[in-house]
């Protein structure tokens, strides 16, 4: 068996083989078809895998751009909806407005004949036609109305409820419903002969004072309506979105399960041929984190089993990972406690939360600056916090960041945080947010986790 480093014997895009020779052909013969053959299989293999993953990668566009234009047509909708609404109540204001000035116009046109058959009824003689004055003073049954002599005094009044318990109360409340009419301008004097004048005291009827408030009631109603359909529209466009996330992940998890358990084999034979190779490990170290990728992307919409976890220790391997792959310029901090801070938590899951943040915070200090992780148990929560010293985030869009689509990236698709707000708030029943941010100077990202003692779940702290 050969002994010596991979790359004396092979090229680096080209992996070791193993070939079988016959004793019947020419040893440059076998060897030049064994290598032409070889080397077809690989060209053929590589551009199949290039092309499924470009087709992968196509498929996986083409769902993420569907699911844009229908969050699009969404936000459409909802302004749709709302630019319907206010035209609603715009012209039920304006029609309401017509039709209150034109019964107002009527009922003073009504009190008019009103009062001119009480000036009949004070001037009376035996031409009067008593039976038509009177009918037209009793038809009147809803315009509330009062006849004040020039003396003050009442002397008729009608459609008004009074509550008093003597005269003198039902006096006062009949003086006090003329002056509100008076400031309403709802009088007419009335000449009754021989200098003497009375006056008129009316005010709206029950049904135009119920019609002037029902635009308002009406409004409501659209209001209501609106807000109603909205929150519809916005469930279901949550509900679909998350089916197209999880579907997404489930594809992309199911499409990188092949090519992985190729390189795991391929890995295996390199081991076997070169056991002393010092980069074998390093490649099996990549292809069981391509894996570990694979099963988070997998568990993407199923529930995870959640289980006791030391948070310092993750964050540990979490900061080892990415600082071996980060800049010699990113410096990258801890504060932990001495102790194990335990949690119930989806291990590779939340790893990937805390990778999401720290990829993040690189991207913003454009490759150099500080990050700093910091963890503690709290009176109501655990809290871990993952600060930078990039960019800064505007304060509003502290909370438009963790929208699906929502990237300040040109080559992004502004899934991360959305899947890292799912992971945190869906399965471990607790908060991330944008604890504080100045632009130029950096960003605080705060994740709270239910308290755990041993005994309960996360779903029991949070029910409790």
């Amino acid at each position: 068996m050969l002994k010596g480093p991979i790359s004396s014997l092979f090229p680096a895009s080209e992996p070791p083989h193993r070939c079988c020779i016959t004793a019947a052909e020419p040893l440059f013969l076998r060897r030049n078809t064994g290598e032409t053959r070889r080397k077809h299989e690989r060209n053929t293999r590589a551009e199949r895998e290039l092309n499924g993953a470009e087709g992968n990668k196509r498929g996986g566009l083409c769902v993420y751009i569907s699911v844009m234009q229908w969050t699009d047509r969404i936000r459409q909708v909802k302004i749709l909806l709302v630019l319907s609404a206010l035209a609603i109540a715009a012209a039920s204001l304006v029609i309401s407005h017509y039709l209150v000035r034109d019964l107002e116009a009527e009922e003073m046109r009504k009190m008019e004949v009103w009062a001119e058959a009480m000036r009949s009824l004070s001037e009376a003689d035996e031409t009067t036609d008593m039976a038509l004055v009177l009918s037209v003073i009793e038809s009147n049954n809803t315009i509330p109305v009062i006849v004040m002599g020039s003396d003050s005094t009442v002397q008729i009044y009608r459609n008004l409820i009074l509550n008093y318990s003597s005269p003198e109360d039902s006096v006062n409340q009949l003086y006090a419903a003329a002056l509100q009419m008076s400031r309403s301008h709802h009088v007419i004097p009335l000449s009754v002969g021989d200098g003497e004048y009375v006056h008129v005291y009316y005010d709206d009827s029950l049904l135009l004072r119920r019609l002037e408030w029902w635009p308002y009631v009406q409004l409501g109603i659209v209001l209501i309506f609106v807000v109603v359909a909205i929150f519809a529209m916005m469930s279901s466009q949550r509900a679909e979105q998350n089916k197209v996330w999880v579907g997404l992940s489930k594809e992309t998890a199911h499409q990188l399960g092949t090519p992985i358990s190729s390189l795991m084999a391929w890995v295996e034979v390199l081991r076997e041929n070169y056991p002393d190779d010092p980069l074998i490990p390093e490649m099996d170290k990549d292809v069981k984190r391509l894996q570990l990728v694979a099963e988070r992307f997998s568990k993407i919409g199923s529930l995870p089993e959640p289980v006791e976890t030391d948070i310092c220790e993750l964050v540990g391997r979490v900061t080892t990972y990415i600082g071996r792959r980060a800049s010699n310029r990113v410096k990258i901090t801890t504060t932990l406690p001495d102790e194990p801070l335990k949690a119930l938590l989806s291990a590779s899951l939340f790893e990937w939360v805390i990778e999401n943040l720290c990829k993040n915070a690189i991207d913003a200090m454009d490759g150099e600056g500080h990050i700093h992780i910091m963890a503690r148990s709290e009176a109501y929560c655990i809290a871990l916090e993952v600060s930078d010293t990039g960019k800064g985030i505007p304060s509003k869009h502290f909370s438009t960041v963790f929208t699906p689509g929502f990237t300040t990236k040109q080559r992004g698709w502004g899934l991360g945080l959305s899947l890292a707000r799912r992971i945190v708030e869906e399965y471990h029943h607790g908060r991330i947010f944008v604890k504080q941010s100045e632009l130029g100077k950096g960003t605080t990202f705060r994740i709270e986790l239910p308290l755990y003692d041993g005994e309960n779940t996360p779903s029991d702290e949070q029910n409790g």
